[in-house]
């Protein structure tokens, strides 16, 4: 039997399976126990997000303080110095975490307020794991003739900004996700980051660290497929480019093939300028088969179609000794982890944390939002992407690095302040950074404010204010997975 509190924490979940399930049939039932389970949850707490105020109210006439008359005296002060905002209200620790719901992970377009699982999700992990508060905005990009307009994003995000810190950019399907993203990041005066193209890149290129440290194999000498040309794919390119993998040893597959400079298309369509850049500097031998193209690769990054029959076993056998494959499609990677290590894998990683090697942006855009914000930096540079994956590599090289450990993980809650702090460092160095703190001042607030949040979280908890998920409904929905498997 699992004891009570391991069936609360969700620890050792797959103990309440059949004993006689295959590890396929296993990693099925877990993927359908959590898609069942969050919808319950969802229903059962009525999403996961609520605001609450920071100050007190002592008595009537605090009314008077935080709201009128008082409060004039605040727009007035920020009216002659925009800048006060940042003092005088939340907007310091306040991002707006924006999508148009085009591509929620891998379920494509949702609708806009289809994508409030997900972006509630994200303002969830924001205050957790990095004690940022945010706000979901899922907005209509549609134009009268029902296509997705990229200006429509960029004007909606250039006129809330001044509400905000930052800005996080969230499922946006391409090409308008590239336009969007490198406007935006020029036409603002705050941060404007693109979540699964930048944090994608972030952990990706900090897990290719820790997994190239284990094979004793050089950034400069890989050689790498990557399976997928969105805009995660296409920005861990740069970002691996930048970090010293040649472009020449690089072959990118999209959904029409590979990219090389014969894929003129992208050169007449501008909307794809990032994939024809790509095109111009990668695969120069024109490599279009997933033989040819597999063979004696060290290194596999797949962001694209959810498997777990994306990627083919028989692909992976031909990669060179000690292959390390990423396959981080959500919610089903593109080959369930045991299959590719079956077929030769060294290291498998994948973008869930139920399999070991979670590659996921949560580990970074908590942290990386929080340094930015706690020096009020316009914009986040690649060099701080770039930083902040290697603070999160050598935080996990610290912890002891094995072929199940190149990443640490959500519940490594001082990870999160150590990447603020050496994102915030980078900002400066940068020039990009309204305010100066030292790497301590940054650390020590970024963590007094996730322990914060932890604390009231519990209090929640042990306080009744919020209500404790009915173990029975867990061992039901654990059930109801397990029969939908076996028919």
């Amino acid at each position: 039997m699992i004891p009570m509190n391991d069936i609360q924490t969700l620890d050792h979940i797959e103990e309440l399976f059949p004993n006689d399930f295959t590890e396929e049939q296993i990693a099925k039932a877990k993927t359908l126990f959590y898609k069942k389970i969050s919808i319950a949850a969802h229903q059962f707490y009525g999403g996961k997000m609520q605001t609450l105020p920071k100050a007190p109210i002592y008595g009537f006439n605090w009314f008077n303080v935080w709201y009128t008359p008082g409060v004039s005296a605040v727009s007035t002060t920020i009216r002659d110095d925009n800048d006060r905002s940042f003092e005088l209200s939340n907007r310091s620790n306040l991002v707006a975490v924006v999508s148009d719901s085009t591509r929620v992970l891998g379920d494509g377009d949702c609708t806009p307020p289809g994508g409030l699982g997900v972006m509630e999700g994200k303002a969830m992990l924001m205050k957790y794991l990095g004690g940022v508060d945010s706000v979901p905005l899922c907005i209509d990009s549609r134009d009268e003739n029902g296509e997705h307009q990229a200006d429509k994003l960029i004007e909606f995000v250039k006129m809330v900004q001044h509400s905000f810190g930052a800005v996080n950019l969230e499922d946006i399907s391409q090409p308008n996700c590239y336009r969007v993203l490198d406007t935006l990041r020029e036409a603002c005066d705050i941060p404007v980051w693109h979540d699964d193209a930048q944090g994608t890149a972030c952990v990706t290129l900090a897990g290719l660290i820790n997994a190239l440290k284990i094979t004793g194999k050089k950034m400069s000498d890989i050689k790498a497929v990557l399976y997928g040309a969105g805009a995660a794919n296409t920005t861990i390119a740069r970002l691996m480019i930048t970090d010293g993998v040649k472009p020449e040893n690089i072959i990118i597959f999209d959904t029409k093939g590979t990219l090389h400079s014969g894929r003129t298309q992208y050169r007449e369509d501008k909307r794809f300028y990032r994939k024809w850049e790509l095109c111009l500097s990668t695969n120069p031998q024109h490599i279009e088969t997933h033989e040819e193209a597999f063979k004696d690769a060290d290194v596999l990054i797949a962001l694209s179609k959810p498997g777990p029959d994306t990627i083919k076993p028989e692909w992976i056998s031909l990669m060179a000794d000690k292959s390390i494959v990423f396959v981080c499609a959500n919610p089903v990677p593109e080959i369930y982890p045991y299959k590719a290590k079956e077929a030769g894998a060294y290291i498998v990683a994948t973008g869930r944390g139920d399999f070991p090697n979670q590659v996921n942006n949560s580990v970074c855009f908590p942290s990386i939002l929080k340094g930015t914000l706690l020096v009020s930096a316009r914009k986040i540079t690649d060099s701080m992407a770039i930083r902040a994956a290697h603070s999160i590599a050598d935080f996990a090289e610290r912890q002891g690095l094995s072929t199940e450990h190149i990443m640490p993980t959500m519940m490594d809650s001082d990870l999160f302040p150590t990447v603020a702090a050496d994102v915030a460092m980078q900002a400066i160095h940068d020039g990009v950074a309204r305010k100066t703190r030292t790497w301590q001042e940054v650390y020590d607030i970024a963590k007094h404010d996730i322990d914060e949040t932890h604390t009231l979280a519990r209090l929640f908890e042990q306080q009744g204010f919020i209500q404790e998920f009915p173990e029975e409904e867990i061992r039901r929905i654990v059930r109801e997975a397990c029969e939908a498997v076996r028919s």
